[in-house]
């Protein structure tokens, strides 16, 4: 990433692996939006089941409103699969599995290793409506210069979530774990990532997120192990249920994650590292062999539409890279700094980029840190 979404209700995870599906058929009053998705010129040349749109997405970005509100808007009936890693997601799609969907939702360093297997379509702009809606630095991302594979739909950062009352001090930067680390011993999480994990430890030591220096990465490694007794576990999900317990002082999570749950406690902070951490964003895509491309396309303009976006925003807690959904936000949403962390922040943050060979020298040292 799907099953409904209510933020009354125990959530899921953004990361969340779920076993099952979700279907919507209901159908929801039509909000105004100006013009009609069915009404966008599409391709007689495409093939496919018009009345069923499969997509394959993160645990957490569809809920029923929105499949609803796209089946009354168009006619098409939606299955939403969700997978818990960008790695997941392309074994799957290697095995075979990608022939089923029309949209798949990856990561921006994903983009580029999809598109270098050749596993997607490039998009015909003339059927998108919103991309010049875009903040610049989406239009033309380093990942899929000029959106040529894919159209962005939510962004953020990763950092720490922690239990202000219970910690005497407020973590600012990577550091903070190891300096405490006696302190949060067994209290604390890391994502299920490798790139994050190593990442982390190598911005820690003042190098790139996506370095290829053999020693750096090392010594990332090294720095880590340091850390590995008071590490509870690698987990990119199940820290939420347990820092809400106060289980947890302190996790690794997804901005978005941290959105969403800071509500149900009022002691819970995020911050983004202020000597920077990892820049994420997550598109759409449509592979080759989509069975249905029509309806892939009436997908991404209806995610587009400012409103559509902006409602995502305020139910789903994700950051939006469209300036006309981000102007209808409330000040509340536009000043909060988990969601849209300050400029001086971002300036330090990374994308993530595939690293080709030395993948597997970072494999390497995962595989170790998780065994000891």
């Amino acid at each position: 990433m799907a099953a409904s979404i209510n933020k009354q209700d125990a959530r899921t995870s953004r990361r969340q692996f779920l076993k099952t599906s979700a279907a919507t058929i209901a159908a929801s009053a039509l909000s105004s939006c100006g013009w009609r998705l069915a009404e966008v010129k599409s391709n007689p040349r495409m093939q496919g089941d018009s009345d069923l749109l499969y997509i394959y997405t993160w645990a957490g970005y569809t809920d029923q409103d929105l499949l609803d509100r796209f089946y009354d808007e168009t006619g098409i009936k939606v299955v939403a699969d969700v997978f818990d890693s960008n790695e997941s997601m392309l074994a799957r799609v290697q095995a075979g599995g990608g022939g089923a969907y029309s949209i798949i939702y990856p990561s921006d360093y994903m983009v580029q290793k999809m598109e270098s297997l050749g596993l997607l379509t490039e998009l015909d702009h003339s059927l998108i409506l919103g991309l010049d809606d875009l903040f610049p630095e989406f239009q033309d991302p380093i990942y899929d210069p000029g959106n040529v594979y894919s159209v962005p739909i939510s962004w953020g950062t990763t950092g720490l979530i922690y239990n202000s009352k219970l910690l005497p001090t407020a973590p600012t930067d990577w550091e903070y774990l190891w300096e405490n680390k006696n302190l949060i011993s067994k209290r604390l999480t890391l994502a299920n990532d490798v790139r994050e994990v190593m990442g982390c430890a190598l911005r820690k030591l003042g190098y790139s997120y996506n370095s290829t220096n053999v020693e750096s990465i090392r010594e990332a490694y090294q720095e880590l192990l340091i850390l590995r007794p008071a590490i509870a576990s690698f987990t990119t999900d199940g820290w939420r249920s347990q820092i809400l317990v106060e289980d947890l002082l302190i996790a690794m999570c997804y901005s978005s994650d941290a959105a969403e749950i800071k509500p149900e406690n009022e002691d819970l902070e995020y911050i983004t590292p202020r000597s920077g951490s990892s820049l994420w964003t997550d598109t759409l895509v449509i592979p080759k062999n989509a069975p249905n491309p029509d309806g892939a396309y009436q997908w991404i303009n209806f995610m587009l539409q400012p409103d559509i976006a902006a409602e995502i925003v305020e139910r789903l807690s994700f950051a939006t890279p469209s300036r006309e959904a981000y102007r209808r936000l409330s000040e509340e949403l536009k000043e909060d700094p988990t969601l849209f962390p300050p400029e001086s922040i971002i300036e330090k943050c990374e994308s993530l980029v595939p690293l080709g060979k030395y993948e597997e020298v970072y494999d390497e040292y995962w595989t170790k840190l998780r065994s000891v």
